[in-house]
């Protein structure tokens, strides 16, 4: 009996040992430190006065992308964006810009936010006057000609007005519906005009 318990103290000693290594060997295994850059947030390249097209496949000119500067980050794949102007262009419909102070790009610039002073301007054509959208942010789906917004918006077009909180945009539809908080006046095309006196 002696000699089992005298055999079990150094065992179990032994066995303390090898936990307490083993813990220590995961407690003090830090993650590398890279030094790369690859964790920073700073732009590979910076662009001024960049002016960018998106083409179909048969070569048509579908939309424009204009900036005062470019600035690209790697870390995450975005692209900002100082004073973007983006001018959708087809032949049967007006065409429409939409500005900003400042934007961010998607990886692919499928989607672009925008806020500061956005500005969505739908040219003038036949009877129907320029159409302009403010508010104060914006996205932007560039391939879809769509966009959307949760802030408050102001529509004028000629003497008539509206205004409300959140937007869809379809380009290709040319609508413009206002979700909430709605007021506005439109000017009648068939209200009797005066005779001048």
């Amino acid at each position: 009996m002696k000699r089992w318990s005298s055999a079990l103290l150094p065992l179990s000693i032994l066995l303390i040992l090898v936990a307490l290594t083993t813990w220590l060997r995961y407690a003090t295994d830090l993650p590398e430190v890279r030094h790369d850059g690859k964790n920073r947030h700073d732009p590979d390249y910076i662009i001024t006065e960049a002016n960018g097209r998106k083409l179909d496949t048969s070569g048509k000119l579908l939309y424009t992308l204009a900036a005062a500067e470019i600035r690209h980050y790697p870390d995450d794949d975005t692209t900002e964006l100082t004073r973007p102007t983006l001018v959708y262009l087809h032949p049967t419909r007006p065409p429409v810009t939409i500005r900003a102070n400042h934007g961010r790009a998607s990886s692919r610039g499928e989607q672009v936010e925008l806020w500061d002073q956005v500005e969505v301007q739908r040219a003038a054509r036949g009877k129907d006057a320029q159409l302009l959208a403010t508010m104060s942010e914006l996205t932007v789906l560039t391939d879809e000609e769509k966009a959307f917004t949760k802030s408050k918006v102001l529509i004028t077009q000629g003497n008539s007005w509206v205004e409300g909180v959140g937007m869809q945009v379809d380009n290709q539809l040319q609508t413009y519906v206002l979700e909430s908080a709605v007021s506005g006046q439109i000017e009648s095309h068939f209200a009797r005009k005066k005779p001048p006196t």
